[in-house]
Order: structure tokens, then sequence, then C-alpha cells
């Protein structure tokens, strides 16, 4: 009888252990902190990523706990910490200015695991529960520019451009609304001018910045003032509708302006000038990384993914969308999913008339609020130009999460 009580004994143990590892069950809750709501495209990415991440094992709404239009200042840890004593055992945030505060968070809570979306300094900061995601979105604005250089070639073939659609080099000017001018912007618009150039290679591109993730006036005020510069094709990296909306309006009055948009489609408020989207697909990081905090494995520092796990893409192609371009956009798709693709191949721009042949990157973390500024997490230096056989190619998001290609490549002008 004893022998047999000790076995029950053991038994249980083992079941005891079997299950320290990991948080499943109806114990487990995750928190999100989102620097916008449902109305805002970026933050509606992610809201929906989170949701169908979410289903897949089980989890129930008590589960889920979502803090949404945090401000990127102190709001923000104030929401970790909150999250963390409803008992979230993974908290993630979604804006590039939370990262900070998250961190500050996780230091203070070392049993829970913290992810600042979009951020940067995660791998060098020291702070072994903080950790960084993107996703490889260059390739889908590389993909869109694919989309709308088809259609500044259908309109430059049908003659519907005239000489204030060209620069005084003839190169046809195309334009972006950008947000800052950060490297995660730079990176963005260069993917697309690039995309729109291998259509149409005598084109030109115009950026009008808007210091502001969202504003629905600055990034219509954006557009406009490019659609009367002569821009045709308007791409945007800022998180409104606004863009669209604008060239919406103005092609109804007899503007030839079509819109390329962010993170959602924009056909409900340009169904006539949108032509389709880059997007994230944030469910395939969600997914991760609630199988991991729930099993209790450690989350990848620095996670980002593209086109062949399936974390970025395109929306529905809309009805301007010129002949041929399903076909063109599949198989750019296709080779960028088997990695046969490198969007920044160095044969395809130069920098100040010249080839580049080296591109050496700093990745320690600076603060810019001081003069000069200060470094506050020491990084490396590395080279990010790369060999695959006869390609050379500038890498991006792969020795950190966060984009950081930001060479300003000949046939891009900044107009502000």
């Amino acid at each position: 009888m004893k022998n047999g009580l000790k076995s029950i004994v053991a038994l249980v143990a083992m079941m005891g252990l079997v299950g320290c590892g990991g948080n499943e069950g109806a114990d487990f809750k995750a928190g999100f902190i989102l620097v916008g709501d449902e109305n805002e495209g970026y933050s509606e990415a992610h809201i929906n990523g989170i949701n169908a991440a979410a289903e897949k094992p089980g989890l129930s709404s008590s589960q889920i706990i979502m803090k949404k239009k945090v401000e990127e200042n102190d709001s923000a840890k104030t929401a970790a910490e909150d999250l963390v004593s409803s008992g979230c055992s993974l908290v993630v945030s979604n804006s590039y200015g939370h990262q900070s505060y998250i961190a500050d968070a996780a230091k203070e809570h070392e049993d829970v695991q913290f992810v600042a979306a979009t951020g940067d300094f995660a791998a060098i900061s020291g702070v072994s529960n903080l950790n960084n995601a993107f996703t490889n979105v260059y390739e889908a604005r590389y993909v869109s520019g694919i989309v709308g250089g088809m259609k500044l070639k259908e309109l430059i073939d049908s003659n519907k451009l005239t000489d204030a659609n060209k620069d005084e080099n003839d190169n046809y000017k195309i334009g972006y609304v950008g947000a800052y001018t950060y490297a995660e912007v730079i990176s963005g618009y260069t993917a697309f001018f690039l995309g729109v150039q291998s259509i149409v290679p005598n084109v030109m591109m115009e950026v009008q910045f808007t210091s502001s993730w969202f504003d629905i006036d600055k990034e219509a005020a954006a557009a406009e003032t490019l659609i009367n510069r002569g821009c045709v094709i308007i791409g945007q990296h800022a998180d409104s509708s606004g863009a669209p909306s604008k060239c919406e309006s103005m092609l109804a009055a007899g503007k030839q302006c079509y819109s390329v948009g962010y993170n959602v489609d924009m056909l409900s408020v340009a169904p006539n000038a949108a032509l389709t989207s880059a997007t994230n697909n944030w469910e395939v990081y969600y997914e991760y990384a609630l199988k991991s905090a729930m099993e209790g494995k450690d989350i990848d520092v620095d996670w980002s993914r593209g086109y062949s796990e399936g974390a970025v893409g395109i929306t529905e192609l809309g009805k301007s969308c010129a002949a041929g371009t399903a076909e063109k956009v599949k198989e750019v798709e296709d080779a960028l999913k088997a990695g046969t693709f490198h969007v920044f191949d160095t044969s395809k721009f130069t920098v100040k008339g010249e080839k580049v042949t080296s591109n050496v990157v700093d990745f320690s973390y600076l603060d810019f609020t001081t003069n000069p500024p200060t470094v506050v997490y020491q990084g490396e230096q590395k080279e990010t130009v790369k060999t695959a056989g006869d390609v050379s190619y500038v890498e991006e998001s792969v020795i950190r999460s966060a984009p950081y290609f930001s060479l300003k490549i000949d046939g891009i002008t900044w107009l502000n």
C-alpha cells in the first residue's frame, strides 16, 4: 500500500511539473496596448490580428484585454501596470512611442514577457523580458508600387497625362505622404518607388511629410499638394484615409490621381481612386507570441517576417487597376516568397549618382532630445550590403526587426 501511495504521489508531482512550464488554460491572460482603435487603420490591423490569433487556442474575451487609444507618454506604463495587475503574463504595445515606457514596466516585472512592436532597442537594452516585433512590410510596399506602376503605365500608354505630370527631365511624377523622416518611412517609400520604377523607369517621386502618424486633415492636405504638383500615383505611410479620400474627390473633379494606401483596404472611401494598400497580417505574429507565452517559451527578441510566412501582403485590387496587374503582382509575390528577389537590389538605384557598395549602420539607440544626441544603449556598427549569387542588395529587418534602411536614393525629393 505504501508503494502504491508513493506511486500516486510521484505521478501527481510529475503532472504538476508538466503544468509549470507554461500558462495554458483559463488562467492565461494577455494584454495589448494600442495607440488607436478600430477607427484608425494601423491599430485596426493589430486588433484584427489579435482577435484572429486568439481564436485558434480558444482564448475567451476575458483572457484578451485591450487598452485602446493609449498615448505615447506615461499613460503607456500605467496601462502596462494595469494589465500586469489584471494577471497578464504577456503585454504587447503597438506603437514606437510606447517603447521606453514598456521597457520601464518590463524592468519592474521580470516574470512577465513584454513586446514593444515596431520598437528598436530590446536586443541591446539588457532587459531580458523585453522584445521587439515588426513585419517585412517593405516587401508589400514594393508590390503595391508594382500596382501603382501598372496604372501609371496605362495612363501613359493611353495619352492621358500631360507635361504637368512630368518634371523638367521628362520623368513622370508620383507622390508619397509620409508621417516622419524615420528609417521606417524611408525604407517603405523607397520600396514603393522601386516598385513603380520597375514598371515605368522614367519616374520621380516627391514626398510630403505630416509629422504625425494619424491626422486626416494633414494627410489630405499633403495629398492635395502632391496632386496639384502633377503627381499621378499617391502612396502613403500614414494611418488615416485622408490621402485616399482626397484622391477620390480630386479624381472626380478631373485630376488624374490614384491612391495606394496603407494598413487597410481603402475602397470604401475611394472606390474609384484606390488601387490597393500595403498591409500587415499581424495575426501571424500574435499567433506565435500567444503560443510561446502559453507554453512558457521565450519570445524572439527581434521578430520580423514577410511574404514567405504570410505576414504581409496587399489588399484587394480596385476596379481602376490596369489590365495585367494581378498577373504581375503574382509574379513578384512568388519571387518574394521563394527568396529569389531582393527589394533593395543595389543594381536598381544610386545615391548621388553612385552605386552603393557598402552601407554600415550604427545600431545604437540615441536620445535625440539632447543636443548633441546621447547614446542610451550602445549597439554595434554592422555592414548591411549583402551578396546572394550575382546580386548585391541592402538587407532589411534582419539584424534588427525594426527597419534600418535610410539611404536617400536618387529620384526621390523631400518637399518639406
